[in-house]
């Protein structure tokens, strides 16, 4: 009984896992970060979103924000008072919702020199990510999780756990 447990625990695990190893953080703007003069529509062009991926704005407090915003508060480079402000410095706001999103710094005049990001958001799963600069973190992960697959396929076949 205790190796039938053992196993259920495993299945959960094996279910579990994949959503949580494909997800991906892209830092905005990569080394730059969040700060005016930086083209985020070129930087964010041949990324592909998924819900459950991860933006994180880096950027110095209070110098920017991050606000999510709407689309013609975007393209108006207004931040609205009753609009999710994020002012950590290191922002993680996850991707919980398919379609677009809207984010801009509500700083004086810092939207109207680019500081602003538009993307639109899949809901599809995530392939595999490849290992690169952003999503190194995802890829050790999946690595991880490779691993702990084989094991548990070992541990079946040594248990004869069926």
């Amino acid at each position: 009984m205790a190796s039938s447990n053992h196993f259920n625990g495993f299945a959960i695990a094996v279910i579990l896992l994949p959503a949580i190893a494909f997800a991906t953080e892209y830092v905005v703007g990569d080394d730059k970060g969040w700060a005016i003069n930086f083209d985020y529509q070129a930087w964010a062009k041949d990324k592909v979103f998924y819900v459950g991926d991860t933006l994180v704005f880096n950027y110095i407090a209070p110098n920017h924000d991050v606000y999510k915003v709407n689309g013609t508060a975007f393209n108006d480079c207004i931040a609205p008072p009753d609009a999710e402000k994020f002012t950590s410095g290191n922002d993680k706001i996850e991707l919980k919702t398919a379609g677009n999103k809207w984010y801009l710094c509500g700083k004086s005049g810092h939207c109207s020199t680019g500081q602003k990001l538009s993307i639109t958001v899949s809901n599809s799963s995530a392939p595999q990510p490849a290992p690169s600069s952003s999503s190194a973190p995802s890829a050790i992960f999946v690595s991880v999780y490779q691993v702990f697959i084989a094991l548990t396929a070992a541990f079946v076949v040594v248990n004869h756990v069926v």
